[in-house]
């Protein structure tokens, strides 16, 4: 069998344009999809699982982690501390999976220096109105925390240049539809299939 090595995706967005909506619809539609789970010294909450949503660890592992080089990157987000385990990363891509990485701008500028092969992809909502109102809708939040993820969210999106592929989502199935399709071009990519179909290459040129 060829051994094929899956493709590094970052994915990044600010709070409410749709990312996390749009990454399981994806992934639950597709097999050979993989998102990272990353480690984090916060607090489990309820309804959370360990392994499935974070690898929940107490913040000297978590040093001892940065010491070891262990992470592929990581950051400090109120208060609490985020990474993701290189090893775990490599061996998923090894085992021919395409893996998501759901990381901030700063996070992807670790990544893309350490795999400068990975791809990155930006999501964007239609409007600022349109993200305003998705983070009033939670119903989760103040006035004054949602205008602070507001100047936040501009900030961030501030930097959709440094990415390979930008999505607006507007409306949600159209938007799914682009994100599969980013994803269907890789995998069609000459390097890509020639590792996938080595044993059909060398029979066709035979």
């Amino acid at each position: 069998m060829a051994i094929t090595t899956g493709t590094l995706y970052i994915i990044s967005a600010p709070s409410g344009a749709g990312k996390t909506s749009l990454v399981k619809a994806l992934v639950d539609s597709e097999a050979q999809i993989r998102v990272s789970v990353s480690h984090t010294t916060r607090a489990m909450r309820p309804g959370e699982e360990e392994g499935v949503n974070y690898h929940f660890v107490a913040r000297e592992q978590f040093h001892t982690m940065i010491d070891n080089s262990d992470l592929l990157e990581h950051a400090e987000v109120f208060g609490n501390l985020y990474g993701t385990s290189q090893a775990w990363v490599e061996q998923t891509l090894a085992d021919g999976f395409d893996l998501i990485l759901e990381i901030d701008w700063q996070g992807a500028q670790q990544v893309r220096h350490l795999m400068p092969q990975s791809k990155s992809i930006f999501i964007l909502p239609p409007t600022q109105e349109a993200l305003r109102h998705r983070l009033t809708n939670r119903g989760q939040d103040s006035g004054e925390i949602i205008e602070q993820r507001m100047r936040e969210a501009v900030s961030e999106m501030s930097h959709y240049v440094e990415y390979d592929y930008l999505l607006i989502n507007d409306d949600f199935a159209h938007a799914l539809s682009d994100l599969k399709a980013v994803f269907r071009a890789n995998q069609l990519l000459q390097k890509s299939q020639q590792q996938r179909h080595r044993g059909l290459l060398s029979e066709l040129l035979a």
